[in-house]
């Protein structure tokens, strides 16, 4: 793995009672982990790939987890998580921003669904990773996420190792 999810999310202390948001939970890896962090809480693995939905759903049945609810869909969307407003404590955002192509909207779906106080996790790939460089992929460098995330009511709380290849923030909605 070229990120470490658990030290990830150890980097966001989560509560047995939050409510997790994983924004594009892909296969669910970051999903099915909180899911085991927060046994009374709940987590909303939104993903609009329809296969990876099918993926997550077997690893919920073999983990044994009832407190995940996979939704299909649209992060890029206000309104498109298809979850109420104020109601999660953390998002989780690995490896997506860089995919997504109106990032603001995205950042704004996480402020919408966010409580005040709520944190976002975000990881994605370093602009100095020359892994990434070579495929012609949308990175962002760190600076101007960070800038995005703060013109949209975000205040950075700290940075996370998230390994060579990629960067780490915390951000924390105040408004």
């Amino acid at each position: 793995m070229f990120t470490d999810p658990i030290k990830n999310l150890k980097a966001i202390p989560l509560k047995e009672n939050d409510i997790v948001a994983d924004f594009g939970a892909g296969t669910g890896y970051y999903s099915i982990l909180s899911g085991h962090l927060v046994p009374k809480g709940k987590v909303y693995a939104i993903e609009i790939q329809k296969d990876f939905i099918n993926i997550i759903h077997d690893k919920i049945k073999t983990e044994h987890l009832k407190n995940i609810e996979v939704l299909w869909g649209n992060i890029e969307k206000i309104g498109g998580t298809k979850l109420a407003d104020d109601i999660v404590n953390v998002v989780i955002m690995s490896n997506v921003l860089f995919q997504v192509e109106d990032k603001n909207q995205t950042i704004k779906e996480a402020h919408r669904v966010l409580k005040v106080g709520g944190e976002i996790l975000l990881i994605d790939w370093s602009d100095s990773s020359t892994l990434i460089s070579q495929r012609k992929i949308n990175i962002v460098p760190k600076d101007k996420m960070r800038e995005m995330f703060e013109k949209n009511n975000f205040v950075f709380v700290r940075e996370v190792d998230a390994g060579i290849h990629h960067y780490g923030m915390i951000f924390k909605k105040v408004s």
